[in-house]
């Protein structure tokens, strides 16, 4: 791929991928307190590494989208594209970044959950936002024939903006005041968020299917803009599963969960289509996003499974709040959206020369998540039971009866660590590494 002077994509990628590393350690620091309740408990404790760890593996898929959507358009467009103001948003991400994470680091909190830093760092990356939606306008304007991934994008983009600027209504008296009101507009923005972020991150798996396969198929396939569609309307109105607990009407979370289920099969029936027309010879020559992107079809798989069954009403009262909450946004936010960006970051970087450690560190990758998942999941189950039990025993016993999962997720993190990390150390490398001779001849 023909790099420009100055790409803005794979800058963010990297961006990204610095978040990534950053993410993954102070995930295990957190993990270790489980283990040892008082490890950096006066100088951090679980107050500051929760929150540390939960915004970089945010701002990780936040970024690496945000830079999937340039490297695509920019594949998209044959004239040249200015990156001024591209760059001053990239300017405002890494002021929030800062911000943010000095907020945490000398626990000046806030915000609401996921969002736990001071709110006047959310100003920044709304501005930041804004940059970017008008940014992507502008560039879609260049093209005529969209494939659907393009409107995934703006969908995505266009979404997160509204819902971001949603999830901080609580700012004013009026919604701040009315704990139902205040409750149901949190956890409603955390589904729509997600969901915003899974219309860019889904359309750039189409995108790689497309480029990858070296045809238009799935960009264009009936299929691909059914999912769109229901992708969309599964982004309005299934966040409703999120509020099961809370005082609302019955009919809004019948209708979340009936559109929940749907855009998970046909992602999966995408996928599997694609696959179809892929010859050996395609599926070699780009080995690493390839693979990524199936390990992606299986993690949907599994967690499409396990979202099923968490809507599920009277499972729901067992499994809220609980470890089996965490092991589902774990297992979407590794399994499915990170190694979405993986096959991203391998494709747009150009990454012929596999490190040699490549294939173990995948495997790693693919075992270390499951152990991951299954221990959290198990740790989650025991809690519910225990939480819904009408003999309970005291508090400290039940979570000293976890952990053996403790110890298990946080074995399995370290190798979450060193499989992430290593990849992302290998992508950085070759994003900075110099240019080869034939490499200068092309640009």
């Amino acid at each position: 791929m023909k790099k420009d002077k100055f790409d803005i994509g794979n800058l963010f990628l990297v961006t990204a991928l610095c978040m990534l590393v950053l993410g993954l350690c102070f995930g295990i620091l957190a993990a270790t307190i489980y283990i040892f309740p008082e490890f950096l408990k006066q100088q951090l404790g679980f107050v500051s590494l929760r929150p540390l760890h939960v915004s970089s593996a945010i701002f990780w898929i936040i970024l690496g989208s945000t830079g999937c959507v340039y490297n695509g358009l920019k594949e998209e467009i044959t004239k040249p594209i200015t990156y001024t103001i591209a760059f001053a948003q990239w300017v405002l991400w890494i002021i929030a970044l800062v911000g943010i994470l000095c907020c945490y680091l000398n626990k000046d909190f806030g915000g609401r959950e996921y969002w736990e830093f001071n709110p006047v760092w959310a100003l920044p990356i709304a501005g930041a936002w804004f940059l970017f939606l008008i940014n992507v306008l502008g560039l879609l304007k260049k093209i005529k024939d969209w494939p659907v991934y393009l409107w995934m994008w703006l969908t995505g983009v266009l979404f997160f903006l509204f819902t971001f600027s949603e999830n901080y209504l609580w700012v004013f008296p009026y919604f701040r005041n009315h704990f139902i009101t205040d409750m149901t507009i949190q956890w409603k923005v955390n589904g729509s968020l997600v969901g915003s972020w899974n219309q860019i991150l889904y359309g750039t798996a189409i995108f790689l299917m497309d480029k990858i396969s070296n045809t238009k198929n799935a960009g264009r396939s009936k299929f691909a803009f059914a999912m769109y569609f229901l992708g969309l309307f599964n982004l309005l109105f299934n966040w409703s599963h999120h509020i099961y607990t809370l005082p609302t009407e019955r009919y809004i979370r019948y209708i979340g969960y009936a559109v929940s289920m749907t855009e998970w099969v046909f992602f999966i029936k995408i996928v599997l289509d694609w696959k179809s027309t892929m010859s050996i010879v395609q599926q070699n020559y780009h080995y690493f996003p390839y693979r990524f992107l199936m390990a992606t079809d299986i993690w949907v798989f599994m967690n499409m499974g396990q979202a099923i069954l968490m809507s599920i009403p009277a499972i729901n009262r067992y499994t809220h709040g609980t470890h089996v909450t965490v092991a589902h946004a774990m297992g979407t936010t590794i399994g499915i959206n990170t190694m979405i960006l993986l096959a991203a970051c391998f494709e747009f970087f150009d990454k012929k020369d596999k490190s040699k450690y490549a294939n173990g560190l995948f495997w790693l990758l693919q075992i270390s998540l499951l152990i991951f998942w299954l221990s959290l999941n198990a740790a989650g189950i025991q809690k519910g039971i225990w939480q819904l039990s009408s003999h309970q025993g005291s508090y400290s016993k039940m979570m000293e009866s976890l952990r053996p999962y403790f110890i298990g997720f946080a074995c399995a993190g370290l190798g979450l660590l060193t499989a992430l990390g290593s990849f992302a150390i290998i992508l950085i490398n070759t994003y900075f590494k110099k240019p080869t001779q034939r490499e200068v001849e092309i640009s």
